[in-house]
């Protein structure tokens, strides 16, 4: 039987709870909404935006601000679209997500991992993983939505909300954020359908949106794992995985009234790889995307160019935390060989940089007879970058200098191959 929620408003009425919110938004940072009042501004004035806010939620006056329209450039081309809610209504977002979360995140689908707390990318890759080697269930359905935030319908968002939550007052508070509307430019447009990427609501809403998706597959016998609109569905047979689509369509796009991206949505088997979060598994092995290496080099390349003319340990500085997030990131993958190849190559980009900023041969031989190379100094031009490869260069520039003087993070040495419990 399903436990139904009553008196759920009242907690919205709790200054503590308020503030506590608004400590989750400043941690999370983000930018400001539609007003122009940032994070900063908000807290400077936190006691009488605070009271505001209640004394509105008390009288049942308070009305969200429409969502300032942002366009987040793609990889893979095109534009993803963001909403941004003012900080205030970040900040009830966040009391009303303290209140929804723990009534509907416990009865999630077991391998639902996308925006739910203690759950991860990883737990989600790790999960595939396990279907597919330990379970044979090697043939893949890899599906992907087309715009699902934007597309979610309020009426459906609402009624999966009143399963639980018999509270009214909740009920409309949350229709209000999705019938707040869209500030593009100088103009308003009415928010009809969806839940703006960029609300703090809005992955909550996805999960208990899709929940009765994964549901729907789970009473059916199949084994899925879902990261917010990222879904695999792993079968054991070809057969089993065009059944398994075609129902999985059909719920989708006539009972949730989604759209499934027919062009990146197909049937694969995982001796082929299996894309998922950016890594490829495959039966014996897991690999990062190569979209995702070069999108990492085209990154590192923007950071090292030798035009610019800043000192070797700022550009380091700039460059340990990407160097950080993706090592540790893609961990997960079978690519000790790849991070020790990425790792020389950044070693070797900062050596051209470093070689630039002496300008002079002389400079590089005096660095030479500091360290007492007694071999011959050969003349080499410092702007080259097959010289930043050469044994002078190493023994100027060796690689404990960069990593220990320096601090320049390895990602050479970052062990790989890692899985976490699930």
């Amino acid at each position: 039987m399903v436990k139904v929620w009553y008196s759920l408003y009242s907690r919205m009425l709790n200054r503590s709870n308020l503030v506590k919110a608004f400590s989750k938004v400043k941690s999370s940072n983000g930018a400001g909404g539609i007003d122009g009042q940032s994070i900063k501004d908000f807290a400077e004035s936190l006691t009488s935006n605070i009271d505001q806010i209640l004394t509105e939620l008390q009288e049942k006056s308070y009305q969200p601000q429409p969502v300032r329209r942002v366009e987040i450039p793609k990889a893979s081309g095109g534009v993803r679209l963001l909403g941004i809610p003012a900080v205030r209504d970040r900040v009830v977002q966040q009391s009303l997500l303290d209140i929804l979360q723990p009534i509907f995140d416990p009865e999630f689908h077991p391998s639902s991992y996308g925006y739910r707390p203690g759950r991860s990318c990883h737990h989600a890759i790790t999960k595939a993983t396990m279907f597919i080697r330990e379970y044979q269930r090697k043939w893949v359905v890899n599906m992907e939505l087309s715009k699902c935030f934007d597309t979610l319908d309020h009426g459906l968002i609402i009624a999966s909300f009143s399963k639980r939550v018999k509270d009214g007052s909740i009920l409309d508070l949350l229709e209000k954020f999705l019938k707040s509307g869209v500030m593009v430019g100088d103009e308003w447009q009415a928010s009809k359908i969806g839940s703006p990427q960029g609300g703090v609501i809005s992955p909550l809403i996805a999960n208990v949106y899709l929940d009765s998706f994964d549901q729907f597959m789970k009473g059916r016998g199949h084994r899925i794992v879902r990261y917010a609109d990222d879904i695999l569905i792993l079968c054991q047979s070809k057969i089993a995985a065009t059944n398994a689509l075609a129902k999985a369509s059909s719920y989708l796009e006539e009972d949730l009234l989604l759209t499934v991206n027919r062009e990146k949505t197909h049937i694969t088997h995982s001796w082929k790889g299996v894309k998922f979060l950016g890594v490829v598994i495959h039966s014996n092995y897991t690999q990062i995307q190569k979209g995702k290496i070069k999108s990492f080099k085209e990154k590192v390349k923007a950071m090292t160019r030798r035009t610019v003319p800043v000192n070797l340990d700022t550009i380091i500085d700039d460059l340990n935390p990407i160097l950080r997030g993706f090592a540790l990131y893609y961990r997960i993958a079978n690519c000790s060989g790849l991070m020790r190849k990425l790792s020389s190559w950044i070693r070797r980009r900062l050596r051209a940089i470093q070689l630039k900023l002496w300008k002079k041969p002389q400079r590089l031989h005096r660095r030479l007879r500091q360290l007492g190379y007694t071999g011959e100094f050969d003349f080499i031009r410092m702007n080259s970058w097959a010289n930043a490869g050469c044994p002078l260069s190493h023994y100027a520039i060796p690689n404990d200098c960069l990593h220990k003087d320096h601090w320049l993070f390895d990602i050479g040495a970052v062990k790989t191959g890692i899985s976490v419990s699930i």
